[in-house]
């Protein structure tokens, strides 16, 4: 039995808002609950509610800026640079600028729709 696994196949999260997701490893591809590592493209003038999870998130900034408004602030990443988001924090994700975001996200436990707590 070989002790790696090279993910060939991730698996594409359907979305409505043009956002690009990858999910490598996590729930929806490998049934890991510990960890979620996904490769996401967020076009210009995306966002998403605002979110209180019970998980911890990092993101990695490959390409572009991201916004991120953490318990009323707001930081701005830009490539190369990376964050790490402690579970229970409100946070909101968008890119308000008129490049696309090309990130890494990595979440522990996995990132589940349970877990991540939108609000509406």
């Amino acid at each position: 039995m070989k002790k790696y696994f090279i993910q060939k196949e991730p698996f594409v999260v359907p979305t409505t808002d043009g956002k690009l997701i990858e999910e490598h490893h996590g729930l929806a591809t490998t049934n890991n609950s510990a960890i979620s590592i996904a490769h996401m493209i967020a076009p210009p003038g995306w966002s998403e509610p605002f979110q209180t999870p019970k998980f911890d998130e990092y993101t990695y900034i490959i390409k572009g800026k991201k916004q991120f408004i953490i318990e009323g602030e707001t930081v701005v990443l830009e490539t190369g640079q990376s964050i790490k988001i402690e579970r229970n924090t409100r946070v909101q994700y968008s890119n308000p600028f008129d490049e696309i975001c090309e990130y890494l996200a990595i979440c522990t436990p996995a990132f589940s729709m349970e877990m991540v707590n939108r609000e509406d």
